[in-house]
């Protein structure tokens, strides 16, 4: 069952919004701890470095973090950088599965979904007593911080227990994972994998307090040091430097779902969230940059099912959204405006869900949102699903959709000011952005053969106005110093087709290869836009070897890619080999032993244009005990 194109439960097979999902299964068999890990075998998807963090947001379908929205069932968290989603900072324990939906075809999202949504579903507190405690050790041999080749660089704990009645019942998370850095000369000042500890804890309640009536509610609290080693060239020399951030985020939400007499189903659900970071940068162990951020986000969701009529399902719902932000660098505030610049939003939509005959099912949906800095926007979206073919097991399967994608400029690209001009530059936020939109076109059919073979082609297409890019071209001199601003440069297309095919010959094998073909392009230029590789492809092999070993393969490879518009350089394609061998040594007792990136794949990083993987190989091994028949 998925729910995020829709925001009701559909089998996946017949949701009219193509969705894509990672699996309990799939968490389980490649060993995923963190978001940015369960992301990175779905097909198409890119993870791409945050700039000045040991962070990763994701690039979808050619459009940029930006542009993706990153939800936790169905509510929205926070951006890490102001502006993207660090998808390393959610860890996974409390998780059930993760749902993918493409381009702007659901009028169920508004801003910030122009490239397509992903949707965290976490696990419903369960009956009875169960729980979990999974324990892992891992090394990067010869990279790892320490110089020791078997010294523990990589720790992970996950826990997580659960219960009560069919009336009330709860469940508490935790996770850990923490990593002591690497580098490829460990003798040396800097570190190319930063040291992080990462901390994340959940609770959650849900009580049936009538046959109609369900209440849930959760609070999270993540928590997140780094600390960063590098180096700055102030000539003649390499100035050592570090870096340390410290990361709090707190989260309540609070829902709830009312069945009436009729058929009608109304849902109510909000969330409530603080994010605050604290930076210092040390050059030779003197400070000199202390800075604060804080943001605060609120959001409540409201959606009216309506009783069907006439073979006809429809939705009302809105949104309220508000958010905050405050930073300052050594007591002085980032952003033009003194102390917190604040916006909100508004935003109704209407969905219908309309069968034209049992074979095809046509979705139309309007969205309205009114913006506190940019007033009011429309934006219409139309999706279709029809069975063309269907003999026993074997079927042909069509989708199409069309939707208008809008985005407001987020508050840092209007208002930060990034001040680095003891590295040669600034970048200025610009209150005078105009909003992203786009139109987004999908093209897919999806052949299933008995339930051994399922082929899935889908073809896109996404154009985009008023692209917000940093404007490298226009940079002007102050003292000498390089200032950046952030600006509405272009017109952009992105498009290509990505292709996914499951074999399962028997019960003891799956194997699942994609590959995506995509281009992008500056029309403002003709140029393609940087950091989008045109070529890539994903290969997962799971075999059940025997009742209680699972060996699990997943392959990844990305294509050349233009590093930067400005240099013209390419970085080179790479390919990295993971693999997961799970062994059951008890019904409540399994080993593990991981290997990332089996062939040690890493960039040269002494030249900056290569994006290849950053980390080389590590291998944990680890333990897991699950108690209540918990699985």
């Amino acid at each position: 069952m998925v729910v995020t194109g829709t925001r009701t439960e559909k089998a996946r097979d017949e949701a009219p919004v193509r969705t894509e999902v990672v699996s309990t299964e799939e968490l389980r068999a490649t060993g995923a701890q963190t978001l940015k890990e369960a992301l990175a075998n779905i097909n198409g998807l890119q993870l791409q470095e945050l700039h000045g963090k040991s962070g990763y947001s994701l690039v979808m379908q050619g459009l940029a973090g930006d542009q993706v929205l990153v939800l936790i069932d169905g509510l929205p968290i926070s951006a890490s950088t102001g502006s993207s989603v660090d998808l390393s900072q959610y860890l996974l324990s409390d998780v059930e599965r993760v749902e993918v939906v493409k381009g702007a075809a659901s009028a169920q999202y508004g801003s910030a979904a122009m490239g397509g949504v992903v949707n965290v579903i976490t696990r419903r507190p369960a009956t009875g007593v169960q729980g979990a405690i999974q324990m892992g050790v891992g090394t990067r041999g010869r990279q790892n911080d320490s110089g020791k080749r078997m010294s523990a660089a990589v720790k992970q704990l996950q826990a997580h227990v659960q219960g009560g009645t069919e009336n009330l019942r709860g469940r508490l998370a935790y996770d850990r994972l923490s990593d002591q850095g690497f580098s490829p000369d460990p003798s040396g000042w800097t570190r190319q994998g930063d040291r992080i500890r990462r901390e994340q804890a959940t609770g959650r309640v849900f009580w049936q307090a009538t046959a109609q009536t369900g209440l849930s509610a959760e609070f999270g609290r993540y928590e997140e040091h780094d600390l960063q080693r590098f180096t700055t060239f102030v000539p003649p020399v390499r100035v050592p430097q570090h870096k340390t951030e410290d990361i709090g985020r707190n989260r309540l939400a609070l829902g709830g779902r009312h069945r009436f007499g009729q058929g009608a189903v109304l849902d109510v659900r909000g969330v409530n969230e603080d994010y605050k970071t604290h930076s210092q940068t040390l050059s030779n162990g003197v400070r000199t940059i202390d800075r604060h951020s804080q943001q605060r986000m609120n959001h409540l969701s409201l959606q009216l099912d309506l009783p069907p009529v006439q073979d006809q399902q429809w939705q009302v719902g809105a949104d309220l959204h508000r958010e905050a932000l405050a930073q300052t660098q050594n007591g002085k505030s980032e952003l033009q405006a003194d102390g917190k610049v604040r916006r909100h939003n508004q935003e109704l939509f209407l969905q219908g869900d309309l069968f034209l005959t049992p074979a095809w099912e046509l979705v139309p949906g309007v969205r309205w949102q009114d913006d506190s800095d940019f007033g009011q926007h429309w934006a219409p979206k139309l999706a279709v699903r029809g069975r063309v073919w269907q003999q026993a097991d074997d079927s042909l399967t069509l989708r199409a959709s069309v939707g208008q994608g809008y985005r407001v400029p987020n508050l840092k690209e209007r208002h930060y000011l990034f001040d680095h001009s003891a590295l040669g530059y600034k970048v200025v936020g610009n209150p005078d952005l105009n909003p992203e939109s786009s139109t987004s076109f999908q093209l897919g059919a999806v052949l299933a053969l008995g339930r051994q073979w399922t082929v899935d082609v889908n073809a896109y297409l996404n154009r985009v106005k008023d692209l917000i890019e940093t404007d490298r071209d226009n940079a002007r001199e102050e003292n000498g110093i390089s200032v950046y601003t952030y600006d509405n440069v272009a017109r952009a297309r992105t498009h290509g087709v990505e292709t996914d095919i499951v074999w399962q010959p028997d019960a003891r094998w799956r194997i699942d290869a994609g590959l995506t073909l995509g281009r992008t392009r500056d029309l403002a230029t003709g140029r393609e836009i940087a950091q989008r590789p045109r070529r890539i492809a994903r290969l997962g092999v799971d075999w059940q070897a025997t009742e209680t070993t699972q060996l699990t393969v997943r392959v990844r490879h990305q294509g050349s890619e233009l590093s930067d518009t400005a240099s013209n350089l390419r970085s080179d394609p790479w390919t990295v080999v993971d693999l997961n061998l799970q062994q059951g040594l008890t019904p409540d007792l399994s080993a593990f032993l991981r290997v990332d990136n089996l062939f040690g794949k890493q960039r040269d990083f002494s030249q900056t244009h290569q994006l290849g993987p950053i980390s080389g190989r590590m291998v944990m091994v680890g333990l897991r005990y699950g108690f209540g028949g918990n699985e």
